[in-house]
């Protein structure tokens, strides 16, 4: 048994199922929060097995200003706590926080925008981004994709741990194709914010839905955008056609997801989407962006469709023609459940992160963990 503590930016729906495992774990966690941003990420409370650390972050947003202290704070924490592993992530957060305290062994883990956008951002991020790996004895990532991007940074491949994060698959199941309805409906569960590309759904919603009356958007969720979204919808001519349930309990969502016929994203940034495969083990196609995330769980005719980044008329053409063709959503279908089932289980992926901790606290228990 290991005293773990596991630091991470917020209390995310990905959190919860991390720390979940973990209490049923054999080892004793300890979870430290960053920062708490201006929005509830998840509604669920934090396991009655893990021991929250109370410490000055986790109340507002961690500015650059407030590092200092927090980096203060953050090595008391480990005097007093002892543990014998941090898990700690994104890399240019939590992550850079335990590798300046010094401690070791550093468990890093990619929350994928974290390499794939915000190392890019500037010379300090990229700094930052190094910095972190050259300190951090394991490094995990969900994709391909993350792992070449941290080599690129300088991480051995050796020392990467891959494997999708994964989803209940008991609880993301089909249901009925909504095939019986007149109605085409279309899912985003995506945040309003740039990266994810909503207002590139919105545009294209406008373009398919004046040739289709009967194209329906259910958009999940909300952000910065809200004010946009609704304007483009509006100016459109097409916003009785779009649904905005808001922020949902996360027991709600696989309903949403049987409810619809596609799947659709327009992120510009991912590495392997939770959201995606939990349209995928709900037995919905999906219509994503061209992006090496997606291409990972996507194959266009086999169980969705790509449309190019960016590209609002190219994803209007995609939702048209799987309107059109809405037959072929359910043999697309069953073959989106069966790649969730053979690569997205969460009960299979998580004993991935437990040999992360084994090589981490002892690195010659193994070589390599491919």
């Amino acid at each position: 048994m290991a005293r773990v503590l596991y630091f991470s930016r917020d209390y995310t729906t990905h959190d919860h199922r991390f720390l979940s495992a973990l209490a049923e774990s054999e080892h004793q966690v300890y979870y430290l929060q960053l920062e708490r941003r201006g929005h509830t990420l998840e509604d669920r409370p934090i396991p009655a097995q893990i021991e929250q650390v109370p410490w000055r972050g986790g109340k507002g947003p961690a500015t650059l200003r407030k590092a200092p202290g927090l980096l203060l704070d953050l090595r008391r924490i480990l005097r007093d706590l002892q543990p014998d592993l941090v898990h700690a992530g994104p890399l240019q957060r939590s992550a850079l926080l335990a590798a300046l305290a010094g401690f070791r062994p550093l468990v890093s883990m990619s929350w994928g925008y974290d390499l794939i956008h915000d190392a890019g951002l500037n010379g300090f991020w990229r700094w930052a981004t190094r910095f972190t790996l050259q300190h951090s004895s394991v490094m995990i990532g969900d994709c391909d994709a993350i792992r070449q991007l941290a080599i690129s940074y300088g991480m051995p491949t050796e020392r990467i741990v891959t494997f999708p994060w994964g989803i209940d698959l008991g609880c993301f199941t089909p249901g009925p194709p909504p095939g019986g309805s007149q109605t085409f409906t279309l899912l985003s569960t995506r945040g309003w914010e740039p990266i994810y590309g909503v207002d590139v759904i919105a545009r294209a919603f406008v373009k398919a839905a004046r040739q289709h009356p009967e194209l329906r958007l259910v958009m999940l969720g909300n952000g910065s955008l809200a004010t946009t979204l609704r304007q483009i919808f509006q100016v459109g001519g097409v916003e009785g056609q779009v649904l905005f349930p808001g922020h949902i309990a996360q027991a709600d969502l696989p309903r949403y997801h049987r409810s619809a016929d596609l799947y659709i994203s327009a992120s510009h940034s991912d590495g392997t989407s939770i959201s995606l495969l939990e349209a995928l083990a709900s037995g919905r196609p999906a219509l994503v962006s061209d992006i090496p995330g997606n291409r990972e769980w996507v194959t266009p005719g086999e169980n969705g469709w790509w449309f190019a980044d960016g590209n609002a008329d190219a994803l209007a053409e995609c939702i048209l023609h799987a309107a059109e063709h809405r037959q072929q959503l359910i043999p697309m279908g069953q073959a989106a459940r069966q790649i969730a089932e053979q690569h997205a289980n969460w009960e299979h992926n998580f004993p991935r992160l437990l040999k992360a901790y084994r090589l981490a606290l002892n690195p010659a228990s193994m070589t390599q963990m491919q």
